[in-house]
């Protein structure tokens, strides 16, 4: 192997080098200048960071209110100029995730230093179904920036940007200020005001002296996100009641449903996340004159154990005023208690969904003050039960002119048949005799009928209350831990499609009951009802309808609301009662035959509406004469 030696050339070629090095370092020393401005540079720093420190010290603690993480003495505020004299952003340095926590009597919230938002929200006075506590936001969960272009062709996100937090108090209520700043004279401050026993949060979005810093001619974006946790043991329950909720300017409320969806809206003056019992909403004095919000479903199996029901987002542009933002606005994070909404008096009542038109007057003017009541000074399961007692009560007329009407009817039915047999080859004249006979007996099909439809708008309200009355959360009776979900007597080891992995006793008991209910009532209809040629066997299809009802119960039931499935066992034992008592005490068929007969000799006049029926059934009889004339 050849030895490797330094020889003449290497050593000229580092000699050279050498000197080259030496010539440019003595070309490129500063000048006087320059080191005076790097040193008044060094000292400018120096000052900011010490300006910076004492900010921080003067912050306004107390032991109840405001519990730091960290102490903020890493923080410093660096302020730079280029030698082109363009604004270089300053921003405030911050070490990992520095926090700011504050607590009120019914919140636990943290701000994030980072963005300046709140990163975690914990509702004091609730826990889930599991007994852990409720959680609006947390582990990142959620998002809030402010978007905007600047003079010099940037673009800030406020997310990634760090706050100066301040909490100060103000009387009773505690101020928390979380400052983006520029310089001292040039911010953008998220400013938060806590009540000490409130849901609701007075929020604001601010700058000062932003005005060369934010380009006007590009609107400002703010970004609103949320992943809607889990709160209920029926995952898919509390899916159907989580949507977003919205409010226009004219005072008209809507939701989207719990589909997927994208909306764009127009002069909006709130947007609510709702999540079944628990809402955050985002409310403007001044509307906002667009928004585009979008919901999407999260639950892909609801058989796995999944963390979030929905993820809503909303993307509203802000408008400057004289280059600068001035947003009041307000902050709702708390639980669906409709007394609760209805006190701040800005419509946010309407998010629980206690139906439309009739059915949600009948809830918001009679059962909620009515339960509200009962609740008061009873336990909810028999606040329910009491309650439905009431209702049964209150309808019991219903159902004797119901029953009344079928009675009529059965007692008609052997006359009916004998015009139905004799006049089976003329249709039209059957249906004149026997709207005659009933006319003249005073017993009409359409009389059960009505009494029937009365009580639709009653039935359907309820199943609109139970589900929403937040005061039902959590509240046990009998077997049943929590009557605003399902009560379990026996978990499966496997999923049943449409009925779950779990047996609740509540829906069984209540399809029992109208079973036996539907035998009282659908058996008397099916003695009553006359079959008429080439028309389907009425009595077969009531009969399937009678076992079909009781399976449709409970396999629909098994994962609602236990409230709900209570009131209906309640509700159709009773109703049983009345129809017994009615049939065996107060209904006699005799006189009720005898007084048919007395209405048959009368004679009776008709009402314009039967004059007008028979007008037209004799018109269509003669066309129908003419037609056959014709043909021969």
């Amino acid at each position: 192997m050849e030895e490797k030696k330094l020889d003449i050339n290497s050593i000229i070629g580092f000699v050279l080098i050498f000197g080259i090095m030496i010539y440019m370092f003595w070309q490129n020393k500063p000048t006087p200048e320059e080191l005076e401005a790097q040193e008044k540079a060094e000292q400018e720093q120096v000052e900011a960071e010490k300006k910076a420190k004492e900010d921080n010290q003067t912050l306004v603690t107390t032991p109840a209110d405001y519990t730091p993480t960290k102490d903020l003495d890493s923080i410093g505020l660096v302020q730079l100029k280029n030698k082109l004299g363009i604004l270089a952003y300053s921003e405030t340095l911050a070490t990992g995730d520095d926090k700011t926590v504050v607590e009120t009597d019914v919140f636990k919230l943290t701000f994030n230093h980072r963005g300046g938002y709140l990163s975690e929200v914990k509702l004091k006075q609730f826990v889930d179904y599991d007994s852990i506590p409720i959680y609006i936001i947390k582990d990142n969960n959620a998002d809030f920036n402010l978007g905007f272009g600047t003079t010099d062709s940037r673009v800030i996100n406020t997310r990634e940007r760090y706050f100066q937090p301040t909490v100060s108090k103000n009387g009773e209520n505690t101020i928390v200020s979380m400052k983006f700043k520029i310089t001292e004279s040039k911010f953008l401050e998220y400013r938060y005001e806590l009540k000490p026993d409130d849901y609701m949060i007075d929020f604001s979005v601010k700058s000062q002296g932003m005005g060369d810093v934010i380009n006007s001619s590009q609107s400002v974006s703010l970004d609103w996100k949320l992943k809607g946790y889990r709160h209920a043991k029926s995952i898919s329950y509390e899916n159907r009641y989580t949507d977003i909720h919205y409010e226009h300017d004219e005072g008209n409320t809507d939701y989207t449903g719990a589909r997927d969806s994208e909306d764009d809206l127009n002069d909006v003056v709130w947007i609510g996340y709702k999540q079944h019992f628990f809402s955050s909403v985002l409310l403007t004095d001044a509307p906002f004159k667009s928004a585009k919000i979008t919901t999407e479903n999260l639950v892909e199996d609801e058989a796995v154990d999944t963390v979030y029901t929905k993820m809503f987002t909303s993307k509203i542009p802000l408008e400057l005023k004289g280059g600068e933002l001035n947003e009041s606005m307000d902050w709702y994070i708390g639980p669906n208690d409709f007394d609760i909404l209805n006190s701040y008096d800005r419509n946010l009542d309407e998010i629980v969904p206690f139906g439309w038109g009739i059915f949600g007057l009948i809830n918001r003017y009679i059962f909620m003050p009515l339960f509200g009541f009962l609740g008061g000074f009873l336990p909810y399961g028999i606040a329910i039960v009491v309650m439905t007692i009431l209702v049964k009560i209150l309808l019991s007329f219903v159902q004797y002119k119901q029953f009344l009407s079928q009675a009529k009817m059965k007692i008609l039915k052997p006359e009916l048949d004998a015009i139905r047999e004799k006049y089976k080859d003329n249709k039209m004249k059957a249906q004149q005799e026997t709207m005659a006979l009933q006319t003249k007996a005073g017993a009409s099909p359409l009389a059960g009928c009505l009494p029937a439809l009365i009580q639709l708008p009653v039935f359907y309200a309820l199943f609109q209350f139970f589900p929403s009355a937040f005061d039902l959360r959590q509240k046990s009776f009998l077997w049943a831990d929590d009557l605003s979900s399902y009560d379990t007597i026996a978990n499966l080891p496997f999923n049943i499609p449409f009925y779950g992995s779990h047996v609740s006793l509540f829906p069984i008991l209540a399809a029992i009951a109208i079973f036996f209910y539907m035998q009282l009532t659908t058996g008397q209809n099916m003695q009553s009802q006359p079959q008429q040629e080439g028309m389907p066997d009425m009595g077969k299809m009531m009969k399937y309808m009678m076992y079909f009802s009781p399976i449709m119960m409970l396999f629909f039931f098994n994962n609602y609301a236990s409230g709900l499935s209570l009131y209906y066992f309640i509700s159709n034992l009773i109703s049983i009662g009345i129809i017994l008592v009615i049939k065996n005490y107060i209904l006699d068929e005799d006189k009720i035959h005898a007084q048919i007969q007395e209405n048959k000799k009368k004679p009776k006049k008709q009402s314009k509406f039967q004059a007008r029926m028979k007008q037209m059934m004799e018109q269509a009889e003669q066309q129908k004469q003419m037609q056959q004339k014709r043909k021969k």
